[in-house]
């Protein structure tokens, strides 16, 4: 399972989306915008009447938690009163126009360990709902090992995860579990401090909670808290994570889906994102990380466990610095997802030469495949070779092939001529060579 972080927006926009099938009887106003500036809130304002009547709560909505605790959250106080939508522009505004510090680490109040510094850039607007602290409730779900876990409490808020022992009721689930026996186990676990007028409509709920997370294709849900007066139900806060490969699947369950970078941390390249987009639209496993992308040394390997073992043997020989990227391509790629991730590879290689005036290195490598058609990806691989022919030898471009599978011969012979007829380096081999020995034939000294 890939887990990816979405916003809370999003989060809260599947849920919306699939209300009435999973909370039946229980109403959720789903009145929230995102919005960047304070600009396009008081534009949002024109069609959202909310905005203008009732009163707000703004946050950033960034993948970083502790924003209460950050001083990131602006709503109702005894001091400045309710939040106006002229409140809520002006500290956007302010927020969002230098950088600010953000802990994630707290002991009570107090912050500890180094801040994150970043711009805030998307914030999450919504109404302000009255409540007591006894109506607000924590209910969260994710993958351990073999099991589905259902984590539920009476206590909401800020501080539920200290002493969760003895706050929080787990349940766990396994894959085989039957509907009945997943709502039987629910009911039988409703925390004991559950308000007894909440007992049946927070099971209820929980019930509906957790098919969601399952038939949505959740890899983490956390509600918190959520407040339950009688049969209304507010999402406070919600944190996210859905299974991308299931993204192929879920084109319209889960609408139009961004993974954005997480606050701190450095913005993807495009040719990144572009990736991520393909390896969302396949059942297919298509993954690129760019390191370093002035470095030599490029690889192009089919299978999760070979591009790990591929980047640990290019480390040992040659150290991580040399190392331009980490990836895979897996799971029966087409030719066409093939030659698009072999394009994006060889678009970046190609760029500029290597600042010593080595040659640069290519490793296209892999196991042997149980299923992947070798000839069929190798035909994309040699398409995008047509394509950066030109580029590849201004460059200096040597290429090792190590691969095994259905097909394997007609792909490695296809790929051999096709280098050769285009005037490319390279040397072949199939499973008789160790599946990492490529990376020592080029990288020691000759």
């Amino acid at each position: 399972m890939a887990q990816k972080a979405i916003r809370e927006y999003d989060a809260k926009s599947i849920l919306a989306k699939h209300w009435d099938k999973y909370f039946p009887g229980f109403t959720y106003a789903y009145e929230t915008v995102l919005v960047q500036n304070g600009t396009e809130l008081k534009e949002a304002a024109k069609t959202h009447k909310w905005l203008t009547e009732k009163p707000l709560v703004v946050k950033p909505d960034m993948l970083f938690g502790k924003r209460g605790k950050n001083g990131l959250v602006l709503f109702k106080d005894a001091k400045p009163g309710d939040v106006s939508l002229d409140k809520a522009v002006s500290w956007i505004d302010e927020k969002s126009s230098s950088e600010q510090k953000v802990y994630f680490s707290f002991d009570g109040d107090t912050p500890t360990g180094e801040p994150s510094v970043d711009m805030l850039t998307h914030f999450i607007v919504e109404p302000f709902t009255p409540h007591t602290q006894e109506e607000e409730y924590y209910i969260s779900a994710t993958c351990v090992g073999d099991n589905d876990m259902l984590y539920m409490s009476a206590e909401g808020g800020m501080e539920v995860e200290e002493g969760w022992d003895e706050k929080v009721t787990e349940v766990a689930f396994k894959i085989t579990d039957t509907e009945e026996e997943i709502e039987a186990k629910i009911k039988a676990n409703i925390p004991a401090d559950v308000a007894d007028k909440d007992k049946e409509a927070f099971a209820e709920f929980a019930i509906g909670f957790f098919k969601a997370y399952r038939d949505l294709n959740f890899a983490y849900l956390e509600i918190n808290p959520f407040v339950l007066q009688g049969k209304k139900v507010e999402l406070l806060d919600m944190v996210a994570k859905l299974d991308d490969t299931a993204g192929f699947m879920m084109v319209d369950e889960w609408g139009d889906i961004e993974y954005p970078t997480a606050f701190g941390m450095e913005s993807k390249s495009p040719e990144v994102e572009a990736i991520e987009e393909a390896d969302s639209k396949t059942g297919a496993s298509l993954k690129l990380t760019l390191l370093k992308p002035e470095a030599r040394i490029w690889t192009m390997v089919a299978g999760g466990g070979a591009s790990v073992v591929y980047a640990d043997t290019i480390a040992d020989f040659a150290g991580i610095e040399d190392l331009a990227n980490y990836g895979e391509y897996s799971g029966g790629p087409t030719t066409g997802e093939t030659k698009f991730y072999a394009e994006t590879i060889l678009d970046l290689m190609t760029r500029e030469k290597d600042p010593q005036g080595r040659d640069k290195i290519l490793i296209i490598g892999g196991a042997i495949a149980n299923f992947t058609d070798v000839a069929k990806t190798f035909t994309g691989i040699i398409q995008a070779f047509e394509e950066y022919a030109d580029k590849m030898k201004e460059v200096g471009i040597k290429i090792y092939v190590r691969r095994g599978g259905p097909n394997y011969e007609k792909g490695l012979k296809d790929i051999k001529e096709a280098a050769d007829r285009l005037g490319l380096s390279i040397e072949v081999y199939g499973p008789e060579t160790h599946v990492t020995d490529i990376v020592r034939m080029a990288l020691e000294e000759k």
